[in-house]
């Protein structure tokens, strides 16, 4: 079974969603904005990975503004984002994928762009969207974690000698406002914790997939957490009152698919 880190953060969030959304493929409503925002997303990591492959963008841009500011802002900071410590000719490759076979599931990881220097690696990552604030939710969140373990155990490079950068473009779609970025470092400690953390988490999800083959749902998630506030299946969850779990046998019955045929979600 593969598993993203889109799969890991919906796990460590809530384990029921994970099963609503992946297991049994409901899907959830997304609104005109979001979409809209996921479009401009996916347009320009198109755009910077043709950039990458020496392709042409210009008509790519010619016809959205936005993209043009962000990808303006990118040629700006090139240098700066492209550089690895003075090393000459680092290989670069972008949306660069590797898997890796932990605990019995093939982890799966996508870089927008990989670098590997002689000595280091750096993993970059674009968003879209303005710079947090705090900083703790990109640390904590399972895309770094998983991004940087698996360039750890799939590569020769000592965790110190890693790290991940996210480059944030909103705020370059400001004329004269400079890109903003954030570089999380690795380490040895973090490379074993997180190792410890992913133990765990794996080994509460093949218990659950086993519990769930047996017509067992996976935990919800306490109704208190904001989670639930923005959830669109609280409902299905705790009725349409929201006070009590509904009982698993008034939950609709459906047919327990073979995990092993379940098809890989795009990360």
């Amino acid at each position: 079974m593969h598993l993203s880190q889109a799969h890991l953060n919906l796990l460590t969030s809530c384990p029921r969603k994970f099963q609503q959304t992946y297991l049994e493929q409901l899907g959830s409503p997304t609104s005109p904005e979001q979409q809209e925002r996921l479009t401009q997303g996916s347009q320009f990591h198109l755009l910077l990975q043709q950039w990458q492959l020496g392709l042409p963008v210009e008509p790519l841009l010619v016809a959205n503004p936005l993209l043009q500011k962000w990808f303006r802002g990118f040629e700006a900071k090139a240098p700066e984002i492209l550089a690895i410590g003075g090393e000459a000719s680092p290989i670069a490759a972008s949306e660069h994928n590797r898997t890796l076979e932990y605990q019995g599931f093939l982890l799966t990881v996508v870089y927008d762009l990989l670098i590997l220097g002689q000595h280091q690696a750096k993993i970059l990552d674009w968003k879209t969207y303005p710079r947090p604030q705090r900083a703790g939710h990109l640390l904590n969140n399972w895309q770094t974690r998983l991004y940087l373990f698996i360039l750890a155990e799939t590569t020769a490079y000592a965790a110190a000698d890693l790290s991940m950068t996210y480059w944030f473009f909103q705020a370059g779609a400001e004329d004269g406002a400079e890109l903003q970025s954030l570089v999380i470092p690795y380490s040895d400690q973090r490379h074993a914790q997180t190792g410890q953390d992913l133990e765990r988490l794996l080994g509460q999800l093949t218990h659950w997939l086993a519990a769930y083959q047996q017509g067992q749902p996976l935990p919800l998630t306490p109704l208190t957490l904001q989670e639930c506030d923005r959830c669109s299946y609280t409902n299905r969850c705790y009725g349409s009152q929201g006070r009590q779990p509904v009982a698993s046998e008034a939950e609709p019955a459906f047919d327990l698919p073979n995990l092993a045929e379940i098809a890989e979600v795009p990360l």
